[in-house]
């Protein structure tokens, strides 16, 4: 097991030993902790170990909920700048003036409301690595400041007129298929070609179905309801439940139901009635709602969008992708509710 901040715990050859032995995960901070077994995971950490000590630019693709910001900094803690500033920003959080004033920065007086001279997170990367998460979602006009600024290694703060230096190593991650979105003219040829370098391809849950038990054992033993004391096992039906089911958000998701399923548990030991019945039984599909001459089309998909963040505790990544819609779709209908203040928090990394 290695000691730095982002552990790889490859979990036992024996799943059911992962399953039942509370003490196999490790005492680390649990947003930095990458637990498998599957040969898959083995293969892609691997990759992992060769292209770290590199200084080229790595694309990580996959689904939301698939770890893809760990991954990022598992790269950047096993780099020669594993010692300096690891930043990340969510492109598709963030509009277009504001995406670009967080990162490049701006200087006093540059729009209205920009007070005081602000460090841009390219600038505070200085040295470490700047991860840009959902680059898909990028504006052509940020895209191509972008592309200069990868390009020349500098950057000018938004009103600024000096170009400043910045040594930075650039992870970028998106669940697009950005060729295909070149192709359609929604994302700059040339800057694909610049970020891609390397590709890091981030298996689904449902490809690496052998790393659940060793990820259920983590979840219930490490996270922030442990202390409640219950839910801290599963039993062998609700195991084979989580098993079989496919998992269409992920890691994110399957954390997500270890939380609740902690919470609600009533004894030590979590079982299959315990388990979501859309777990249980995915196949069964509810029947259509019915008609409301009342509710209008625009209310029926605001009420559906909140239901399902509601669903999936305010998580917008993994609502979105749940909902087939992107997350700047997503934020852009928050905006249109005046909702987005409510879900504005950015999730937490997940496994």
């Amino acid at each position: 097991m290695n000691d730095n901040n982002s552990t790889i715990l490859p979990a036992s050859q024996n799943a059911n030993q992962v399953m039942w032995n509370t003490n196999t995960t490790s005492k680390v901070m649990e947003n930095k902790t990458i637990v498998y077994q599957s040969e898959v995971m083995g293969s892609m950490m691997k990759m992992i170990d060769r292209v770290a000590p590199s200084q080229a630019n790595i694309l990580v693709l996959g689904e939301s909920g698939t770890g893809k910001e760990l991954i990022a900094r598992s790269i950047h803690e096993r780099s020669g700048r594993k010692n300096k500033p690891f930043i990340a920003i969510n492109c598709g959080a963030l509009r277009e003036t504001l995406l670009e004033s967080e990162l490049f920065g701006h200087e006093k007086g540059s729009f209205t409301g920009a007070y005081n001279r602000k460090i841009g997170l390219a600038e505070a990367a200085n040295g470490g690595t700047l991860f840009l998460d959902e680059i898909g979602e990028l504006d052509p006009a940020i895209q191509s400041k972008l592309l200069r600024f990868i390009q020349e290694g500098e950057m000018f703060r938004v009103g600024g007129k000096d170009p400043i230096k910045v040594d930075i190593r650039l992870i970028c991650a998106t669940n697009r298929e950005l060729d295909q979105e070149v192709s359609r003219g929604n994302f700059r040829e040339d800057l694909f070609y610049r970020i891609n370098t390397i590709v890091v391809s981030a298996p689904p849950l449902r490809r690496r179905k052998e790393d659940i038990p060793a990820l259920v054992n983590h979840f219930l033993n490490n996270s922030q309801h442990a202390y409640l004391n219950r839910g801290r096992t599963v039993s062998e039906d609700a195991m084979k439940a989580l098993m079989k089911y496919e998992w269409p958000g992920n890691i994110r998701e399957l954390q997500n139901v270890c939380e609740r399923l902690q919470i609600l548990s009533d004894g030590h030991m979590i079982m299959l009635n315990d388990v979501p019945e859309n777990i249980r039984n995915p196949e069964t599909q509810k029947d259509a709602i019915d008609y409301d001459p009342a509710m209008t089309l625009h209310d029926l998909e605001k009420r559906y969008i909140l239901k399902a963040l509601a669903h999936f505790g305010g998580n917008k990544t993994q609502a979105a992708n749940n909902l087939g819609i992107t997350i700047k779709t997503l934020y852009n209908k928050l905006h249109e509710y005046g909702e987005f203040e409510k879900f504005a928090v950015h999730s937490k990394p997940m496994k």
